[in-house]
């Protein structure tokens, strides 16, 4: 049995976070795990046998308001779960680097009670869009080739996939965009490394990185991307999959091209693509 791609280097991962666990930068962390509570409280139903999944999982089981009740566990590639021992999980934003997110899914259904919830978070594809930018174009320029820099993250529709993939029934996606201000790309970077979200990819370049290529892509990100009080802008996208263990209590998705008016006539709203949505800002130091 073919084994799933190592993309990720797992002892790096382990030691950044172990790094950034020394002084942390939480704000994305709260934002999703606030996010992630207000969708629990629409929910009609009391969870009795949570679980929380990541490097920060007990702090988001006390933002959830669960830290009574749930296991906490770290996002290893084997999950220790027992089957049907949950009805809720939640993967606290670290799904984006898994080396096989399906399985993880898969474990998770698996580990749910039939009709339990499972809601995972990740950094999406258009998260450090501008920082990925700037990095190519200033070693294109200075080095005339690339190395991988920033991890790539899923978009939205391939993320999607994996619920259906792995098994979930009645799977939704959503996600939310932040704009972040910061005074400079150090600063930025500074940040990357206070939350453990650094490059690890497998194959990425070792060693320093290039002062001419940094300063460069400083002076392009100010080019490219600026925002007020003469700061730049990143992006950061957190995607949430929900899915459900399934039960034959459930109802069931009507057959695709069957329904006789659009959502959004429904709700009587304008309909806009996940493109469109407008980034919240928030400024860091």
């Amino acid at each position: 049995m073919s084994s799933a791609p190592r993309l990720f280097d797992s002892e790096a991962l382990s030691q950044r976070r172990h790094r950034a666990a020394l002084a942390p930068a939480h704000f994305l962390q709260r934002q999703a795990a606030a996010e992630v509570r207000e969708r629990l409280e629409d929910i009609n139903r009391v969870f009795t046998a949570p679980a929380v999944i990541g490097p920060q999982a007990e702090e988001w089981s006390r933002w959830l308001g669960i830290e009574n009740t749930a296991v906490v566990l770290p996002d290893a590639e084997i999950l220790p779960f027992k089957k049907g021992s949950h009805d809720l999980i939640v993967h606290a934003l670290s799904l984006h680097w898994a080396n096989d997110p399906v399985g993880q899914l898969v474990q998770m259904r698996l580990a749910l009670q039939p009709d339990g919830l499972m809601i995972a978070c990740c950094f999406g594809g258009r998260s450090l869009s501008e920082l990925r930018a700037v990095l190519a174009e200033a070693e294109a320029k200075i080095r005339s080739g690339l190395s991988p820099r920033v991890a790539p993250m899923g978009e939205i529709r391939e993320l999607g996939s994996l619920l259906q993939r792995a098994g979930f029934a009645l799977p939704v996606v959503d996600a939310s965009l932040t704009e972040v201000t910061y005074e400079n790309a150090t600063a930025l970077m500074r940040d990357l490394r206070a939350m453990g979200e650094t490059n690890v990819l497998a194959a990425r370049e070792r060693g320093f990185f290039r002062r001419d290529v940094l300063a460069l892509a400083e002076s392009l990100y100010r080019q490219h991307f600026p925002a007020e009080g003469d700061r730049i802008r990143a992006t950061a996208e957190i995607v949430f999959l929900t899915g459900w263990a399934p039960s034959p209590d459930q109802p069931q998705a009507l057959r695709p091209g069957s329904a006789k008016m659009r959502l959004a006539d429904a709700l009587q709203v304008e309909e806009h693509s996940a493109e469109d949505a407008t980034p919240r800002p928030m400024q860091k130091d």
